[in-house]
């Protein structure tokens, strides 16, 4: 039977387009379905969201033949500092410090603003790839030789698998069957970028509070993103509050390090939860993303995640059809799942442990997070390992577009 597609995704955020154009590079026949209008996140009035591209990440970027695009855009980051504390404080008396130059691999990370990273894809797309904006999938049957893939203007589209790349609610997973285990943090993440008078020197900076953690993330210029936890109670407050008042109640927790402060584009808020698929692959469907592992903010992960996921996954497709298997049957698939479901269910379960662990105000627990985060500040060899494991440097075995190497 002839497949419209090898590989149909349904998703079209960042994941779906990187699997995408991964994918047909090598030749494979793709198509990518995304509710959005086209172009509809690109232009340069997009609501301003940045990722924290770990150092795996830009080398998937870099294999693909997109990063040198990308690198003007984007802000070295060289350091991490880490703390605990309570607003108006500042912060605690110990700090974990992480170095780039103690991996010696270049920057720790790059923030990147969404709407390049968005358009540099679909630039990469267009003639490679099969786009079609403005629709989503909406219902999908499995066959014994490939799936079908019914879309919301009533196409029918054929594949012979089917990767939902439709963040955690989704549709892909829910029709297959699929079950979720999670629960809701009783916390909303408030994102904005903030102008200050003095510069960053691309230090990224993680404060600690009992309602939730800061993130100062640093962008091109004297800007930086910010990612703030609050109980979900505050952050509803909070944001409600016009420009000026919503900064009086960040100063006390952002500090005054980086000078007076401003609001450089809109305001949006995220609830938080965890969201782990039971399975990512079954007989012609395959989850990546959020769509298999929804985690908490708190260390950035999210995308680097998604990332290391279809950085897998076109390594076993890939491989399978050179070897002349069926991509879409299970045997291949469960190649995949065994390879990342592991990784990305304990960095989950890990990032759940931490939030946990800093949201407990209790002076003695406060003591001993203080200790242990001296503890790693004083060993070399396991602050290093911490990082390497925040940069994806420690998957192992590593697929090759992570080591930026060609599929």
């Amino acid at each position: 039977m002839t497949q419209d597609f090898d590989v149909l995704i349904a998703g079209g955020g960042l994941n779906g387009p990187t699997l995408a154009l991964a994918l047909a590079q090598v030749g494979l026949r793709v198509a990518v379905v995304d509710p959005r209008p086209a172009r509809a996140r690109s232009g340069a009035g997009f609501d301003g969201r940045a990722y924290s591209l770990a150092i795996a990440s830009v080398r998937v970027l870099g294999a693909l033949g997109l990063w040198d695009r990308l690198a003007p855009d984007a802000q070295p980051i060289h350091q991490i500092k880490a703390s605990q504390g309570q607003p108006g404080e500042g912060a605690g008396h110990f700090l974990l410090h992480f170095d780039s130059a103690e991996l010696g691999e270049g920057p720790v990370g790059h923030m990147l603003e969404d709407r390049f990273l968005h358009a540099a894809l679909t630039e990469a797309m267009e003639g490679a790839v099969t786009t079609l904006p403005g629709l989503s999938v909406t219902g999908q049957e499995v066959g014994p030789a490939g799936v079908t893939a019914i879309l919301s203007d009533g196409q029918r589209l054929t594949a012979r698998l089917l990767v939902g790349a439709d963040g955690r609610g989704s549709g892909v997973a829910t029709r297959a069957g699929i079950r979720r285990q999670g629960w809701d943090y009783g916390q909303t993440a408030l994102v904005a970028a903030i102008d200050h008078a003095l510069p960053h020197q691309g230090i990224a900076h993680q404060y600690f509070m009992a309602t939730g953690p800061l993130a100062i993330l640093p962008l091109p210029g004297n800007r930086s993103n910010i990612v703030w936890s609050e109980t979900t109670a505050n952050a509803t407050a909070i944001s409600t509050l016009e420009d000026d008042a919503f900064l009086e109640v960040l100063r006390p927790r952002f500090g005054d390090f980086l000078g007076d402060l401003s609001l450089a584009g809109p305001r949006f808020t995220y609830p938080l939860s965890i969201s782990l698929a039971e399975t990512y692959a079954l007989d012609r469907i395959a989850l990546v993303g959020d769509a298999a592992h929804g985690v908490h903010p708190i260390a950035g992960q999210g995308l680097n995640l998604g990332l290391r996921d279809v950085a897998a996954l076109a390594e076993v497709l890939v491989d399978a059809a050179r070897r002349g298997e069926d991509i879409g049957s299970l045997l291949v698939l469960e190649r995949y799942q065994a390879w990342r479901r592991p990784d990305a269910t304990a960095l989950a379960l890990g990032m759940d442990a931490v939030n946990r662990l800093f949201a407990t105000a209790a002076p003695v627990v406060a003591g001993m997070r203080g200790l242990g985060m001296g503890l790693v500040q004083a060993l070399p060899g396991l602050r290093r390992g911490f990082m390497r494991q925040a940069a994806g440097l420690a998957v192992a075995p590593m697929p090759r577009l992570l080591a930026g190497q060609p599929l």
